[in-house]
């Protein structure tokens, strides 16, 4: 009987995973649609990227949820949209902001008998509401209480403390002699590191200026945003970051060479978000400055991903996604040679990373939230582009299609399945879309209306995909439609999924 019930969870786990295919998503942070040559970059060489765009499926109607990084990722990983539980770009020390017993989109994985793993960017925050994290004893909860099996992390962003890699619950290579503490004010009676505070001593910032609020410790002669104290031994190296990133990336990959069980890898780089510190080996590769030349640096990482695929026998079964966690942004507190001031845009050099799209990070227009967005799944999606429109937002409920998974009225109630739009097979996508920024905004398919404090704009993007032209006042039904659904949509507690328009 044993013998039995044991087969039988043998069989079953077999029939889970039987047949799926490995997902890599490659996650760029700050990357606008018009970075990337196969979405019109003319200065900024990204052959990897543009073959990997060759060999896949292209949107140029894909979107981030949000036009800044925390919501879109909380997003990306819950099926939730970030304004639903006031998700925000976080500060040093915050707390997770994932819900431990909620359904991610590693735990679906999991569910599916995938491994799961996140090396780069977390910006999700780590740590139990009303507690402060002790980064120098087990570091939790995170990444792994919300369903990945392996983690190696940024644990905020670059351009904030703690300056640190952490390696499932630990600070990498942290000496106990020098403890680690991110606040304001210097621990009492502890012996550690101090390091310049860029306000009181802004010539401590050699390596580039802060231009506005990136100055409080300074690290490796950069501000940073936030205090740190001590952890000397553990500190990363900014111009090794990408190199780090892609040794942990690729010593996943190779433990999954000849393995029958799939794997779910989240490779979410920190270029080109600032400070941009390119390696010294992609410094002036471009006539963009550091922005330009992260962006090369960027596109390298996705071909050492892609090569590793090739190396251990994976390439062929798995789906590779690409997009980014938001639109672009230039001066954004260091003087990096990007622009010269912050009301000077860099396509006065002759490049713009929206493309022909208005706005960037932070705003509510397509620059915002239109993104570089291409899916490649050799033998099951068929190479080419895709003017569908759909959103990072769905793919938790578009993988629990393809796994024959069924969610939970609470489960990643914002998330609907394009699936079919993903696999190439649909031309239309999501019947509507929300965008967040400062404000929300709705898109039904060429029509959008934007609700921005008490201003209402209404933009046709077939004819005037740059939203140029506000024509609210000229369509008064259609922005009283509109605005009634997006009111639902903001009102409703149980999410989008199933809300049809009228």
């Amino acid at each position: 009987m044993k013998c039995s019930i044991a087969l039988s969870l043998i069989l079953s786990a077999v029939f889970v995973y039987a047949g799926h295919p490995n997902v890599l998503f490659i996650y760029g942070d700050d990357v606008g649609y018009g970075d990337v040559g196969a979405y019109g970059s003319k200065m900024i060489p990204t052959p990897n990227i543009d073959k990997l765009a060759s060999e896949g499926l292209r949107f140029t109607d894909g979107h981030c949820s949000a036009a800044t990084c925390t919501p879109s990722r909380f997003s990306l990983l819950t099926g939730i949209h970030g304004f639903r539980e006031n998700v925000r770009i976080l500060p040093p020390n915050a707390p997770l902001t994932i819900p431990t017993d909620r359904l991610t989109l590693p735990k679906l994985f999991k569910q599916a008998g995938y491994t799961t793993a996140i090396v780069g960017k977390w910006h999700l925050g780590i740590g139990a509401k009303g507690s402060s994290v002790d980064w120098n004893e087990e570091v939790k909860p995170g990444p792994l209480e919300v369903g990945f099996d392996w983690s190696f992390l940024l644990p905020s962003t670059n351009d904030r403390v703690p300056c640190v890699y952490v390696r499932d619950h630990r600070v990498e290579n942290l000496d106990s002699s020098d403890p680690l503490f991110v606040s304001k004010q210097k621990p009492a009676d502890v012996d550690v590191t101090e390091y310049p505070d860029g306000k009181k001593n802004p010539e401590s910032m050699t390596f580039y200026r802060s231009t506005h609020g990136h100055n409080d410790s300074v690290i490796n002669g950069i501000g940073r945003i936030g205090f740190q104290w001590g952890g000397k031994s553990a500190l990363w190296d900014d111009a090794t970051m990408s190199d780090v990133f892609v040794k942990e990336a690729k010593d996943f990959l190779a433990t999954r060479k000849g393995k029958d069980e799939p794997f779910f890898l989240y490779f979410s780089s920190q270029d080109i978000h600032v400070p941009r510190v390119p390696h010294p080996r992609f410094r002036g590769a471009t006539k963009l400055g550091y922005r330009g030349d992260a962006m090369v640096q960027f596109d390298w990482t996705t071909g050492e991903l892609m090569k590793a695929l090739e190396e251990y026998g994976l390439a062929d079964n798995t789906i590779v996604i690409f997009s980014s966690d938001n639109g672009p942004v230039y001066d954004d507190g260091y003087d990096d040679g990007t622009t010269v001031h912050t009301s000077t845009k860099e396509s006065d050099r002759g490049h713009d990373g929206s493309g022909i799209y208005r706005g960037g990070k932070y705003q509510i227009y397509e620059g915002g939230t239109r993104v570089p967005f291409i899916i490649k799944w050799p033998g099951k999606i068929e190479p080419g582009v895709s003017d569908a429109l759909v959103n990072q937002i769905d793919f938790l409920a578009s993988f629990a299609e393809m796994f024959d998974i069924e969610l939970a009225a609470d489960d990643a109630p914002d998330s609907r399945s394009t699936l079919s739009a993903f696999l190439g097979k649909d031309a239309i996508g999501s019947k509507f879309l929300v965008q967040e920024a400062r404000g929300l905004a709705l898109r039904e398919g060429p029509w959008k209306l934007i609700q921005s404090g008490k201003k209402t704009e209404l933009y046709n993007l077939d004819k005037d995909p740059s939203e140029q032209n506000n024509i609210a006042a000229k369509n008064s039904d259609r922005v009283k439609s509109m605005s009634d659904q997006l009111d639902k949509i903001r009102a409703t507690k149980r999410g989008v999924r199933g809300l049809e328009l009228k």
